[in-house]
């Protein structure tokens, strides 16, 4: 468990030289906000997070249900995903739009192109008027 990373995963770190690449400027981890987004960008009024498909209990084929303590990681996967709702629900309150990219979206078998990743990404920030929205490989 000492392992895992909470910051400056592999995926963050793909997503923002997308995001440098693209041209846009953002900020990391701003505790300010509700729950530390992991990309925020001021100007565009955005946050990105990229939440991992296990940690976050996102029901696609990369996340399946550990098969022993089964008690302890239903109770803390449960509470991880119930912050994520109270988070994106107090951002958009706060008047911030929310992108939320998943692993799965990233890699495994029913990855997102990257070319179409960028595209996704570019409308949400600049055009999109939803307050949310999600990219997963599903």
């Amino acid at each position: 468990m000492s392992a895992i990373k909470g910051k400056d995963t592999k995926p963050e770190i793909q997503i923002r030289k997308l995001l440098h690449s693209m041209g846009y400027r953002y900020r990391l981890y701003v505790k300010e906000l509700p729950g530390k987004p992991d990309i925020v960008l001021p100007k565009y009024k955005v946050v990105i997070q990229i939440n991992g498909c296990f940690w976050h209990k996102h029901e696609c084929h990369l996340f399946k249900w550990p098969s022993t303590r089964t008690e302890f990681w239903k109770n803390k996967l449960n509470k991880n995903a119930e912050n994520d709702r109270k988070n994106i629900f107090s951002l958009q309150y706060q008047g911030w739009r929310v992108l939320t990219i998943w692993e799965c979206a990233l890699k495994g078998k029913k990855k997102i192109q990257i070319n179409e990743i960028v595209e996704l990404i570019a409308n949400f920030i600049n055009f999109e008027e939803s307050s949310w929205l999600e990219l997963t490989g599903e």
